[in-house]
């Protein structure tokens, strides 16, 4: 790659990164700019001054009792870091626009080198978007690509789910210490033997919303393109798409029912150009030997002005309280009909109080029967 972040074999290089990238006000573009200018991280430290007169009199960097620390710790959990510029960084990631400086990895490493496929979309996704993202993530699998998506409920957990025997990547928005969803707790130890869970952020950090951005941009840069399954209209899978174009890379979308919320987003994708999308095969086929470099990038077909510059990172969650039976039920039902056994294994709810809730809706006029235990929202 350009520049002068090339290799950091250095032992006092990589730890003058490393501390550089977890100071305060230090993102990845003022890092990269910073080592570029001086040549290495560890004559950037020695210019506690010139970026003083940017961040503040006050700045100094973070102490290196805190960084020795986190490694020992990430190390203690079987993670390592992966400093931009290391041979097992990821390929795609260190030729974005703005590749984190610093990985923190569990799992394993190698799964990063490979081809891989970001599937997203809504948090409080149906029970088919959620069964579909799982059926995509199993199919890409046998054809020996990575799954890459953000560990949270729904369309990302049902895509990690059906990817755990091939390998599926998870990004956080917080530390590796710290999963979120902590109901994802289970799902994030069984994504280890095969895949890994990677953060750009330091042990410790809680997850907040606005971390989720750079936490898309990050699984938008590892894949060769991006799928969106049912998504509000300013949702953050949205962005995950923005960023997808920004990098040259292929946007796919799944359609969906117009009177269901969900697939406002993904819809408004394919009015404006995506790839349209209803099998595996239909992403095999749009995948790119290579994926395009900045240099190469084409405009942005047209429609990336069309997608949503800020987001409401709630856009995609229900109303009701989670515990709400009800709230749930509805959240996995859509126009698009799904089984009633279906149902209860996405809700973990009894086939009995499945049935009392359905009949309830059915006297509502709120839902529609169809053959074969079939059952869809009017």
């Amino acid at each position: 790659m350009e520049g002068s972040i090339e290799h950091a074999a250095d032992g006092e290089e990589r730890r003058a990164r490393l501390q550089l990238a977890r100071s305060y006000g230090i993102g990845p573009q003022r890092f990269r700019s910073l080592v570029d200018r001086f040549g290495a991280a560890v004559e950037v430290l020695k210019r506690t001054n010139y970026i003083r007169k940017r961040l503040g009199d006050d700045w100094k960097p973070i102490a290196m009792d805190l960084v020795v620390a986190e490694g020992k710790a990430l190390k203690a959990m079987g993670g390592r870091f992966l400093l931009l510029g290391d041979p097992d960084y990821p390929h795609l990631l260190a030729n974005s626009g703005t590749p984190p400086p610093v990985l923190s990895v569990l799992g394993d490493a190698g799964v990063l080198k490979r081809r891989a496929v970001a599937i997203v979309g809504a948090r409080n996704a149906s029970a088919a978007g959620t069964r579909l993202a799982e059926e995509l993530g199993k199919a890409l699998g046998v054809h020996g690509l990575v799954i890459v998506s953000g560990l949270a409920r729904g369309i990302d957990g049902g895509a990690h789910r059906g990817a755990l025997a091939s390998g599926t990547v998870a990004v956080m928005a917080g530390g590796l210490d710290k999963i979120y969803p902590a109901e994802h707790a289970r799902l994030a130890e069984a994504i280890l033997p095969a895949g890994a869970l990677i953060s750009e952020m330091p042990l410790g950090t809680e997850t907040r919303a606005e971390l989720f951005p750079r936490r898309n941009r990050i699984v938008a840069g590892l894949s060769l393109a991006v799928v969106v399954i049912e998504a509000a209209q300013r949702s953050g899978s949205l962005i995950t798409a923005r960023y997808a174009l920004e990098e040259g890379r292929e946007l796919c979308a799944v359609p969906g029912s117009p009177i269901d919320p969900r697939a406002a987003g993904p819809n408004q994708l394919l009015r404006a150009g995506a790839i349209f999308v209803e099998t595996a095969e239909d992403i095999l086929a749009a995948l790119p030997l290579e994926p395009l470099v900045a240099a190469e990038r084409p405009p942005l077909y047209g429609y990336a002005d069309r997608l949503p510059k800020h987001f409401d990172e709630t856009a995609d969650e229900p109303l009701e309280a989670e515990d709400d039976h009800v709230a749930r039920l509805l959240g996995s039902l859509s126009a698009t009909p799904v089984t009633v056994d279906e149902l209860c294994r996405q809700c973990h709810l009894s086939s009995v109080e499945v049935a009392r809730l359905l009949a309830e809706l059915e006297l509502d006029g709120r839902l529609e029967r169809h053959p074969g235990q079939y059952v869809s929202l009017r």
